[in-house]
């Protein structure tokens, strides 16, 4: 037998059927079993009986740094998978129980082979970093990697990333990117080896999306906590809302774009999306990193300020409309007085910041303080990187939506 094999393993009066995958010993078998859940199998005392041969068409190991390529079929359309880490298409060493990552595209068919048959995939690994690892030179790597990966033909670029810092890099791809074709962001929560683990559906879905009709960066994971469909959401709105959840993501101040049926791999899009083809391919991937992000809480000395002496910008988190205590504007003034770019955002979830409604804000607002609507604190730290070392008029750029960052009105919408 080998793998890609459907078995029927019978063992202590135990039996699992679906795909024997590669294993990392000798001794053990891997299944992955119809509802997506990998088993680790001892061999000894195991009945094997193969219920069909190369169900699915799965490598043996490759290479876990560079590029790799798997082809199915010439018709289908080619979808780059590009790895930064994370646990969506880790590898379970059944001796240990440790998940390892190893990420070309033979791993991840390997770890998901739903994903066969549906596209062409090429592999390259960018990272191999737990997400609160992640920095603004690896969101520069990952840029360049995805132009170069649209610009040799791929018709759509699957990001395979952990999920606590997801919502930044979706932010920076946002803005050093134009793209005529697709580039969605996905990961797990849960890791293979647990029974819940959401990392085939996501991977499927988020493979689907690369495929549709639109050109945006896209974060895709599941829409509720059941396995019926996976949201889409702006790659510049979205939050990572729980710790744990397999629905932990949210689009701030509005629905989703869309979502993706996980039974069918229907797209659908209940928002405008910019329709493939409608961007000639460009990259703008220089961040300045001399950039802060600040919360206010009561209490909290002006002193802290000045650690952004000297810095490029400095984006803070502000009470209700975009408020500090009045202590801090005069420490705010000397910051914009000698360059340094001060960007108001909201604490609140949803909402826009406007200072022009109480004194404390139109002080800040004499101070020099910039005004960022509603777009989200980790959003608007990300642009301001991007605006400082791209644009002209740093002030005018935050001001603006740039990649559907900042709405137009911020309205009740659920």
């Amino acid at each position: 037998m080998n793998a890609g094999d459907r078995v029927r393993v019978d063992r202590t009066g135990t039996t699992y059927e679906g795909v024997l995958l590669p294993s990392t010993t000798n001794e053990e078998l891997v299944v992955k079993l119809d509802g997506g859940y990998n088993v680790g199998i001892d061999r000894a005392d195991a009945s094997v009986e193969i219920v069909d041969r190369d169900t699915y068409d799965i490598a043996a190991a490759g290479d876990a740094e560079g590029d790799s390529e798997i082809t199915f079929d010439d018709d289908l359309p080619t979808i780059a998978l590009i790895s930064t880490g994370g646990t969506i298409a880790s590898t379970v060493d059944y001796r240990t129980g440790a998940v390892t990552a190893q990420f070309d595209a033979e791993d991840v068919l390997r770890a998901v082979p739903e994903l066969a048959g549906r596209a062409n995939y090429r592999g390259r690994v960018v990272a191999n970093i737990l997400s609160e690892n992640m920095t603004p030179t690896v969101w520069t790597d990952l840029a360049e990697a995805v132009h170069d990966e649209i610009d040799r033909g791929a018709d759509g670029v699957v990001v395979m990333h952990g999920t606590d810092t997801m919502q930044y890099t979706a932010a920076a791809l946002s803005f050093m990117l134009d793209s005529p074709v697709p580039i969605v962001l996905t990961g797990s929560q849960r890791s293979a080896d647990r029974p819940s683990s959401d990392n085939v559906m996501n991977a499927v879905c988020a493979v689907e999306a690369a495929k549709a009709d639109h050109s945006d960066v896209l974060v895709c994971m599941h829409e509720t906590e059941s396995d019926d469909a996976c949201a889409l959401h702006r790659g510049t709105r979205v939050r990572k809302n729980h710790t744990s959840r397999r629905n932990a993501f949210e689009t701030v101040g509005a629905n989703p774009l869309g979502r993706v049926e996980w039974e069918t791999g229907e797209v659908a899009f209940g928002r405008e999306v910019s329709d493939r083809g409608d961007a000639d391919l460009d990259i703008h991937p220089d961040l300045d990193t001399d950039v802060e992000l600040l919360k206010f809480v009561p209490g909290t000395d002006p002193a802290r300020l000045d650690f952004a002496d000297g810095a490029s910008g400095i984006v803070l988190e502000g009470t209700g409309l975009g408020h500090v205590n009045t202590e801090w504007i005069d420490r705010i003034d000397e910051l914009t007085d000698a360059g340094t770019t001060v960007v108001m955002t909201s604490q609140c979830i949803e909402g826009r910041v406007c200072d022009r409604v109480y004194d404390t804000g139109r002080d800040l607002l004499d101070a020099g303080v910039v005004e960022a609507g509603d777009t989200l604190p980790e959003t608007a730290y990300v642009k301001l990187m991007w605006a400082i070392a791209n644009t002209e008029s740093v002030a005018e750029t935050m001001r603006r939506s740039i990649a559907g960052e900042l709405q137009e009105r911020s309205v009740p919408w659920t």
